[in-house]
């Protein structure tokens, strides 16, 4: 397996191109808007003017798009995906997407040849730079095992979840878990300044011990410097929780902590700060 066709390069999405160059695939891209990935072209990204040219000579196509509207868009219709990928190509969605469309992408994919896998992952911008991402997998073990040395390229906890749609659940969870964390951290935040505490101290004397997490270790530290640049999108977030509650709901499970801290991010992106990464929960506290 040589030759790799990614689409959608984004913040997450040229670091991840740039490591599977590094390992030596023949990488094709696409995205929306070629302007934006002109420094991977430079650096040996072969530029593809659409989604059925990036995928037609491909052993393996990588998606990571926005929304699952985004993936639809790539995957179905005649200019998509699996109308133009070559038989027997492996079709990998790393998207944060709904476990239900992942089923989906796997039954369509199987009935003309090619084998798909759902495998989102974590581990933010830093991660993806580093290639030290966490992959989540779901589909078939054969598929998995194969596709192993690109995965290999790009991140080092890999997971095999289980049936296709499990590596998006799996995905969920980790969202559920982040937003608890996130919330956690803020509100420790807020009841430092409150009551008089040097916050940057009271972060450094926590982070150790049974409070540490990565959301109190490196997302809350940007808080101090007044960083609320996207490592990842608030909005971004906001899909990927209600998708979570969307799926706990229909599985008969209540969260209660994701749906307030859901609610809290909705406020923030109806006053204009969905493009602001997800530190920027602070601010909530900061109008309490």
């Amino acid at each position: 397996m040589k030759k790799i066709g990614f689409i959608g390069v984004g913040i997450m999405g040229k670091s991840m191109v740039r490591n599977l160059m590094k390992a030596g695939f023949d990488v094709a891209i696409y995205t929306r808007t070629k302007s934006k990935v002109e420094d991977v072209i430079c650096e040996g990204a072969a530029w593809r003017d659409s989604v059925k040219e990036c995928v037609a000579d491909r052993d393996a196509v990588i998606t990571i798009v926005g929304y699952p509207k985004d993936v639809e868009e790539v995957y179905f219709g005649e200019g998509g995906i699996l109308k133009n990928a070559p038989t027997g190509a492996y079709v990998i969605d790393m998207t944060t997407s709904s476990p239900k469309l992942a089923e989906r992408i796997y039954e369509e994919a199987k009935a003309v040849g090619l084998y798909a896998l759902d495998a989102p992952v974590t581990g933010g911008d830093s991660g993806a730079k580093a290639g030290t991402l966490t992959i989540l997998a779901g589909g078939d073990r054969e598929a998995f095992d194969a596709c192993m040395p690109v995965f290999e390229a790009m991140g080092k906890n890999i997971n095999y979840e289980g049936k296709a749609g499990n590596g998006q659940h799996t995905k969920m969870c980790n969202q559920i878990a982040i937003a608890g964390a996130l919330s956690g951290a803020c509100e420790a935040l807020a009841y430092a300044q409150a009551v008089g505490l040097d916050p940057k101290l009271m972060l450094e004397s926590i982070s150790t011990g049974a409070a540490g997490s990565a959301q109190m270790n490196n997302v809350a530290s940007r808080i101090l410097k007044d960083d609320f640049e996207p490592g990842f999108f608030i909005k971004h977030f906001i899909k990927d929780m209600k998708l979570a509650d969307e799926e706990a709901l229909a599985a008969d499970a209540r969260l209660g902590v994701l749906e307030y801290v859901l609610a809290m991010y909705e406020k923030l992106a109806g006053e204009g700060l969905g493009d602001l990464g997800t530190q920027a929960l602070i601010k909530y506290y900061e109008k309490l």
